[in-house]
């Protein structure tokens, strides 16, 4: 599988989400399944398999986080280039058939949230942007059709 770039700041997020399930999480679940077996026959004990079914949920969580660990390529921050659009990169960019101007940051899947302005670099106007300097034009394939977008400045 190919590295996963990611900023600084969300790998160490990752890295204490994935502690804190771990550390915290598992002893939750533990005493509930402990709690859930000495109501005795665990044939018909909801609240065991209930337990059971929340200890399968987080080994999932801590496995599918701990992959992404593992699979991940820090870009160091000091690294960022304002020349190129890049993982953490903030960037301006205008529609050019609405002439909306958008500002975004560049983020890892695991980051992003629109509504904070962070863009998954997998996003389709992350893919696109990749790469592209100021002044550049690149399209995106949306449902509505192609867009079009102009990068009109890269900061960090």
């Amino acid at each position: 599988m190919a590295k996963k770039q990611m900023s600084r700041e969300g790998y160490d997020k990752l890295v204490r989400e994935l502690e804190d399930l771990k550390i915290n999480k598992r002893k939750e679940v533990a005493e509930k399944l402990k709690e859930a077996r000495s109501y005795g026959d665990l044939s018909e004990n909801a609240e065991y398999d209930e337990a059971k079914n929340e200890q399968a949920i987080l080994e999932a969580q801590i496995a599918e986080l701990q992959h992404t660990i593992d699979n991940a390529e820090v870009v160091d921050d000091s690294n960022i280039s304002v020349d190129e659009i890049g993982m953490s990169s903030v960037i301006k960019i205008k529609r050019l058939d609405t002439g909306k101007v958008q500002t975004f940051t560049i983020v890892g899947t695991n980051h992003a949230s629109v509504r904070d302005g962070k863009i998954s670099d997998e996003s389709p106007i992350g893919k696109a942007a990749m790469h592209k300097k100021v002044g550049d034009v690149f399209i995106v394939n949306a449902p509505a059709g192609e867009l079009k977008f102009e990068v009109l400045e890269i900061s960090k």
